[in-house]
C-alpha cells in the first residue's frame, strides 16, 4: 500500500505512512497471497483517483468492483484498510511529536504547553507564588469511562504501542545517520528496527480484531489499566516535574488526579454490581502497587551508597534498622536495607489488599502499610537523608517521580465514581419506606411531600430496613453497591470513591434520596440536623435542555433545605455538578446544547457565590463557603462535547473554572489521546495549562467577556437552531426509520464492543436510543449530524430577522456575528468545532448510506433536508469566519484528512454493501465479520467518533 511523497514538512509523515503501508502490503502478500494484495492495491488506486482527482469513472469502477467481491474477499480488503487506518494513526502521532520537538528546539512554545502557559502568566504579571497558591486549591481530573462504542481490543492496543515505540527509535537512528552518514551501525539498526515493526504488523494481521463474546466490565477494566501502565503512572509525574521547574522554589501541590467510571457506572448497565466495583478497585490497587514495587526494586539497585563513605540521617538509620534484611553483604548499605524492608511491606500490602503475590522477594512479605501515607513517609525519609548528604542528584531520576506517583495515585490509582439513574434510587427508597410502613405510596407523592418524608428520615438516626423483611432483587443489589462502597473506602482509602452521580436529576428529592441511601448503609453518619457527615459528594447530572435550565433552581432549593449547606460544609465544602453534553445535544442540537450549558454554568456560579458571600436569605441559610466544581460530561465527538480540550476549557464562561474541573474521556478518544505516552503527557499538559489560564487570566480579559448584545444574539440563534433541529429529528414523520436504516446503528447494537446496551429500551425510537450510539451512527455514515445541524438555519433566520431594514439590517446582523467570533471564546470555539465536523463529513458518502433506506420518498425527503442544512451551515461559517475553506486554521487536521480519507472511502463503500447484504438475509459469519471490522476501521480512522 503506497503513498505519494511530499517535499515539505509533511515529508517525514508521508515517509512513515509509506513505510508502514509497504510493510502492511508485504504482510498481506505473504499471508494472503499475491491476488489478495493486488485486489487491495486496485481498490486503493481507484479510491485515491476518485477522492483526489474527482474521477467519476474511478468511482463507478470502484463501486462495481466492491459489489462483486465475495464475502471472503470483502473481509480481506476491509481488514487491510482497517489496519492501514490504525498504522496511519501511529504515523500521525509520531509526526505530531516530531513537529512539536522542532518548534521547541526553535524556541517556539506550542499552544497549550506548560511553557506557553507560564509565559502568558509571566506576561500578565502573575507571580510564581500566586500560581503555586492556585494549585494548592486546584482539582483537575480527567475521568476515563467505558461505553458501547469502544471498539479497540487490548491485544491490538498493546501491539500498536510497540510499533509506536519502534517508530520513535527509528527516528533516533535516522537523526544520527543524518548527522554522520558514515556511521556503520545505522543501516544495521534500521534493518533490525524494520524487522521488529514487520513482526508487530504480522502480529496485528494474525490477531483477531473482534471479540467472540460480549465485552465484560472486567474486560473494560483491563483495557483501562493498560493506559495507566503505559502512560499515566509515568507521564503524570513528568508533568509535575515540568511544573516544578517553572515554579522554582515554590512547592507544587498534587492537584491533577485520575478518575474512573468503569466498574462503578451502572446507569443503564445491569452488568455493573457490587462485585464489579470490588474487582475494579482491586485491579486498580494491584496496578498501582506493582508499579511501586518495580520502582522500589530499581531504586534499591541504584542507591548502593556505603555508610562508610557517606552518612545518613538518624531517621534513615532507624528505617534501615527496622528492615528484615540481615545480609552481611549489605550491612553498610543502609538505603538498600531500608528499601528491601519497604519492598517487603509493599508486597504484604499487595497480598492483603488484592490477594496477589509480588514478582520477587528478597525477604518474606511482612508488616503491610496501613495506607499510602505511611508508604510515602518512608520514601520521604529516604529523600530527606539523600538531600542532607549530597545526594540531591540521586533523588531526581527515580525517587522524585515515585514520590509524586504515590501522592497522586495512592493505593487506589484512580477515584471511581458511582453513577445510577434517579428513577432507580426512587424505586429503592419507595420499597424501603413502604416495607417500614412510613410512606406506602412514596412514588405517587408530590415533590414537596417527598422532600418532607426524606428530610424526616434524614433526621432520624434509625435505619429504614426491617431485619426480617424480604426485599426485591433490585433493592438488595442497589444497597449492596452502597455497602460495598463503604467497605472499599475503608480498604483503599477515602479517595478511592468520592462522588455519587445521579443521572436524570430533575428534582431536589433525587438528591435527598441518595443522601438517605448513604445514611442507610453507614456512608452518612449522624443526622442532617445534628452534625451529620456524608462520605460521598452527591453530584447531580443535568442532561436534557430542560434539566440544564432547571439546574440552578434545583441547587438553590437543595441548599435552601435545613441542614444541607452545613452537611456539605462538614464534608469538605465541595459540590460537584455534572453537565451532560450528549443528551442535551440529542435533545436540542449542537448550538442550543452549548448555549444552555453556558447559561447553566453562569447561573450555578452566581448561586454558589451568593451562598458563600451572603447565604440564601430567602431560605434563612447562613453564608457558607462551598467550592463549586463543574464536571463536564464530554464525549469524543463534537456533538457530545468533544473537540480540543484546551480551547474548550478556555471557552468556559469567565470565572467558572477557578482551578476546578473534571471531564470525561470516552471512546476512541482515550486511545487517540493516551495510548502513546508522549502524546498522553501533552494532552494532560493542555488540561493543566487551560485550567491555569482560565483561572488566572480569563477574569482579567474583559474584552473577551460576552456583552449583553452577544448574549441576546446567542439566545436568538439557540432558539432558531433548536427549532430547525427538532423539526427534522422529532417532528419529521418517518425520521426514526430513516436513521435506523441509513446508519449501521442496529449492527452497532449487535457488536460485542461494550458491556453496556446501546439503548435503555428496545430500539424503537430516537428517544429510546442512548446519545452515544446516536452520535456514533452518524459518524459511521459520515453525516456527523449532531455536530452541526441547525446552525445554518439559525444564522439565516438571524440575518433575515429584521426584514424591514433590508440589506442594511442583514449587514449589521452579520457584523455582529463576526464580532462575536473575534471577541467571544465561547462562540469562536463552537464555530471552530463545527468547522472540524463539517470537514470530516462527506455528503457523497452519506448519500450511499441513504440508499439503504427502503422508502424512496422518505429517503429523498430527509436527505434533501440534511443536504440543504449542510450547505446553509457551511455558508454561515464562511460568512462569519471569513474562511471559505474548512480547517483554514487547523493545519494538522487538514493534513490528516488529506492523507487519510482516500483510504477510508473503501471501508464506507464496503460497509454499505455488506449492510445491504446482511439486511437482505445474508447473515453468515463472514458478512457479520466484515461489517464489524469496517466499523472498527472507520472509527479508528476518524478518531473521535464515539
Amino acid at each position: 500500500m503506497n503513498v505519494s511523497r511530499k517535499t515539505d514538512t509533511e515529508a517525514p509523515l508521508v515517509e512513515d505512512i509509506r513505510f508502514l503501508g509497504t510493510l502492511l502490503g508485504d504482510v498481506i502478500r505473504e499471508q494472503e497471497g499475491r491476488p489478495a494484495y493486488e485486489l487491495v492495491e486496485q481498490v486503493r488506486k481507484l479510491s485515491v483517483a476518485f477522492r483526489r482527482d474527482a474521477d467519476q469513472d474511478a468511482d463507478k469502477a470502484l463501486k462495481k468492483l466492491l459489489k462483486g467481491l465475495s464475502a471472503d474477499q470483502t473481509v480481506s480488503v476491509v481488514r487491510a484498510f482497517t489496519y492501514f487506518s490504525h498504522l496511519a494513526n501511529l504515523a500521525e502521532d509520531r509526526h505530531h511529536i516530531r513537529r512539536r520537538e522542532v518548534h521547541e528546539r526553535a524556541g517556539r512554545s506550542h499552544e497549550g504547553s506548560i511553557e506557553a502557559c507560564f509565559q502568558r502568566l509571566r506576561d500578565a504579571g502573575i507571580a510564581p507564588r500566586s500560581i503555586a497558591q492556585t494549585l494548592t486549591t486546584a482539582y483537575v481530573a480527567p475521568v476515563l469511562t467505558a461505553h458501547p462504542t469502544e471498539v479497540q481490543r487490548k491485544s491490538i492496543l498493546d501491539a500498536e504501542r510497540d510499533i509506536a515505540r519502534l517508530l520513535t527509535e527509528r527516528d533516533a537512528v535516522r537523526a544520527r545517520q543524518a548527522i554522520n552518514p558514515q556511521d556503520a551501525l545505522c543501516p544495521r539498526e534500521l534493518a533490525a528496527n524494520e524487522a521488529a515493526i514487520r513482526a508487530r504488523i504480522t502480529q496485528l494481521w494474525q490477531t483477531r480484531l473482534l471479540r467472540f463474546s460480549k465485552l465484560t466490565v472486567a474486560d473494560e477494566v483491563e483495557n483501562a489499566m493498560g493506559y495507566y501502565e503505559s502512560t499515566f503512572l509515568r507521564e503524570i509525574p513528568k508533568l509535575y516535574a515540568d511544573l516544578e521547574r517553572e515554579l522554582g522554589a515554590h512547592p507544587v501541590a498534587s492537584f491533577l488526579r485520575m478518575g474512573q467510571w468503569i466498574g462503578g457506572d451502572r446507569d443503564g448497565n445491569p452488568n455493573v454490581s457490587a462485585q464489579t466495583l470490588s474487582h475494579a478497585l482491586g485491579r486498580q490497587a494491584e496496578v498501582a502497587l506493582r508499579f511501586y514495587l518495580t520502582e522500589v526494586h530499581h531504586l534499591g539497585a541504584e542507591l548502593s551508597q556505603s555508610q562508610r563513605l557517606v552518612d545518613v540521617s538518624d531517621a534513615m538509620r532507624a528505617l534501615a534498622q527496622r528492615s528484615p534484611d540481615r545480609s552481611e553483604h549489605r550491612s553498610d548499605e543502609l538505603y538498600r536495607r531500608a528499601l528491601i524492608g519497604v519492598y517487603a511491606r509493599l508486597a504484604a500490602t499487595l497480598l492483603g489488599l488484592t490477594g496477589e503475590e509480588a514478582a520477587r522477594h528478597a525477604v518474606e512479605p511482612q508488616d503491610p502499610y496501613a495506607d499510602a501515607a505511611e508508604f510515602l513517609a518512608d520514601l520521604r525519609t529516604i529523600e530527606a537523608s539523600l538531600r542532607a548528604h549530597h545526594g540531591d542528584v540521586l533523588v531526581t531520576p527515580r525517587l522524585q517521580p515515585l514520590l509524586r506517583a504515590v501522592e497522586v495515585f495512592g493505593f487506589h490509582l484512580a477515584t471511581v465514581d458511582l453513577r445510577q439513574s434517579s428513577d432507580q434510587h426512587e424505586r429503592v427508597v419507595a420499597e424501603l419506606l413502604a416495607t417500614a410502613r412510613i410512606a406506602p405510596g412514596y412514588s405517587a407523592l408530590s415533590e414537596d411531600d417527598k422532600r418532607a418524608v426524606l428530610l424526616r428520615q434524614l433526621n432520624d438516626a434509625r435505619p429504614l430496613r426491617v431485619p426480617t423483611a424480604a426485599y426485591s432483587k433490585h433493592t438488595v443489589a442497589e444497597l449492596a453497591i452502597f455497602e460495598r462502597a463503604r467497605e472499599m473506602r475503608q480498604r483503599f482509602g477515602a479517595d478511592a470513591i468520592r462522588h455519587y452521580i445521579i443521572s436524570h436529576t430533575e428534582t431536589v428529592s433525587d438528591l435527598l434520596e441518595v443522601l438517605l441511601l448513604q445514611k442507610e448503609v453507614g456512608l452518612m453518619s449522624g443526622t442532617l440536623d445534628e452534625g451529620g457527615l456524608a462520605d460521598l459528594i452527591v453530584v447531580p447530572l443535568f442532561e436534557t435542555i430542560e434539566d440544564l435550565r432547571n439546574a440552578p433552581h434545583i441547587m438553590r432549593a437543595f441548599y435552601g433545605l435545613p441542614g444541607v449547606a452545613a452537611l456539605v460544609q462538614r464534608g469538605g465544602a465541595e459540590q460537584d455538578v455534572m453537565l451532560g453534553y450528549s443528551d442535551s445535544n440529542k435533545d436540542g442540537g449542537i448550538f442550543t446544547s452549548n448555549w444552555e450549558l453556558y447559561r447553566a454554568e453562569i447561573a450555578l456560579v452566581a448561586l454558589f457565590d451568593e451562598l458563600t458571600q451572603h447565604g440564601l436569605k430567602e431560605a434563612g441559610v447562613p453564608a457558607t463557603a462551598v467550592q463549586l466544581r463543574m464536571f463536564h460530561g464530554r464525549g469524543g465527538t463534537v456533538g457530545r462535547g468533544g473537540g480540543p480540550s484546551y480551547q474548550a476549557i478556555l471557552a468556559q464562561p469567565p470565572g467558572t473554572v477557578r482551578g476546578q474541573i473534571r471531564l470525561t474521556e470516552q471512546g476512541e478518544v482515550i486511545g487517540s489521546k493516551y495510548a502513546n505516552p508522549e502524546i498522553g503527557r501533552r494532552n494532560l499538559e493542555t488540561l493543566v495549562a487551560a485550567t491555569l489560564e482560565a483561572t488566572l487570566l480569563q477574569p482579567a480579559q474583559t474584552s473577551q467577556v460576552a456583552t449583553p448584545t452577544f448574549l441576546q444574539a446567542a439566545a436568538a440563534l439557540s432558539q432558531a437552531s433548536m427549532d430547525a433541529y427538532r423539526a427534522l429529528v422529532y417532528e419529521t414523520p418517518g425520521f426514526a426509520d430513516y436513521f435506523f436504516q441509513a446508519t449501521p446503528i442496529r449492527e452497532i447494537a449487535e457488536l460485542n464492543i461494550g458491556s453496556r446496551p446501546a439503548s435503555r429500551k428496545a430500539l424503537q425510537g430516537i428517544e429510546d436510543l442512548r446519545a452515544i450510539p446516536w452520535g456514533f451512527g452518524w459518524g459511521q455514515s459520515r453525516i456527523t449530524l449532531p455536530g452541526w445541524y441547525g446552525f445554518g438555519s439559525a444564522v439565516q433566520a438571524f440575518l433575515n430577522a429584521d426584514a424591514a431594514q433590508g440589506e442594511a439590517g442583514r449587514k449589521k446582523a452579520l457584523a455582529l456575528l463576526q464580532k462575536m467570533h473575534r471577541q467571544w471564546p465561547f462562540f469562536r470555539t463552537l464555530l471552530s468545532n463545527m468547522d472540524m465536523v463539517l470537514a470530516k463529513s462527506d455528503l457523497a458518502l452519506g448519500s450511499r448510506y441513504a440508499s439503504l433506506v427502503d422508502d424512496a420518498r422518505l429517503r429523498k425527503k430527509v436527505f434533501t433536508q440534511i443536504e440543504a442544512e449542510w450547505q446553509r451551515t457551511a455558508e454561515a461559517l464562511a460568512l462569519i469566519t471569513g474562511e471559505p475553506q474548512r480547517l483554514a486554521h487547523n493545519a494538522a487536521l487538514a493534513r490528516s484528512i488529506r492523507h487519510r480519507f482516500p483510504y477510508i472511502d473503501p471501508l464506507h463503500h464496503l460497509q454499505v454493501e455488506l449492510v445491504r447484504r446482511y439486511r437482505a438475509g445474508q447473515t453468515d459469519e463472514r458478512v457479520r465479520t466484515g461489517i464489524h471490522i469496517s466499523i472498527n476501521g472507520i472509527a479508528a480512522a476518524l478518531r473521535n467518533t464515539g
